[in-house]
């Protein structure tokens, strides 16, 4: 099983497995709610999720199980570059479509994750997801090992960064080298935690 550096020829594809894995996932049912049409709804904000990776030139990075996607990974790149236009015109008609309480609720998360901002260039694992027909088949794991390659290999970066929304994934993080940051609660049915995983060598 090898990754492979996804091009925005993929997009749908990623789209389709991430709204897949993360159908369930307390972000998701926090910001979108329970009015309307959840799926395609999840569809609308995980695809922003994904065209953002392609509009500002990051990663979306694949594994497949044969010919099928089974893992996906989206990762932001270190240091500081200029968004496009295009993104916040895509941004804005995302929630123009999915709604202002929405938008609220997605602010709300933000807020909260942005009190652990790492403040050296580093990556950002923004997203990470196995078809759940292969959950615990080891995906997860390949896509996090060349995650942590690339940061150890690039000597813009000083390691990766990751928050997680479910407490079963903490001791996980910290099995893989990661440093628990801190947590902040968004909401009563809502905590994020926040993990960074230095580089061999690197220091905050």
């Amino acid at each position: 099983m090898t990754v492979t550096v996804l091009s925005a020829a993929h997009a749908g594809l990623a789209t389709a497995l991430l709204c897949e894995a993360f159908a369930e996932y307390p972000v998701m049912r926090y910001v979108l709610g329970s009015a309307g049409d959840y799926g395609k709804r999840l569809q609308t904000l995980i695809g922003f999720f994904v065209t953002a990776r392609v509009l500002r030139e990051d990663l979306i990075l694949g594994v497949f199980d044969s010919s099928q996607l089974a893992g996906i990974a989206l990762v932001t790149l270190p240091g500081d570059r200029e968004a496009p236009a295009s993104l916040a015109q895509r941004r804005e008609a995302v929630w123009q479509d999915l709604g202002p309480a929405e938008r609220r609720r997605y602010e709300a998360f933000g807020a909260a994750a942005a009190q652990f901002v790492v403040p050296v260039p580093h990556h950002h694992l923004n997203m990470i997801g196995v078809r759940p027909a292969r959950v615990g088949t080891g995906y997860a794991r390949i896509l996090l090992d060349y995650v942590h390659q690339l940061a150890a290999n690039d000597a813009q970066s000083a390691g990766v960064s990751l928050s997680t929304e479910t407490a079963a994934n903490l001791s996980l993080y910290e099995h893989f080298g990661y440093q628990r940051l801190g947590s902040a609660k968004v909401s009563p049915e809502l905590e994020t935690w926040a993990f960074y995983r230095p580089s061999p060598g690197a220091r905050l």
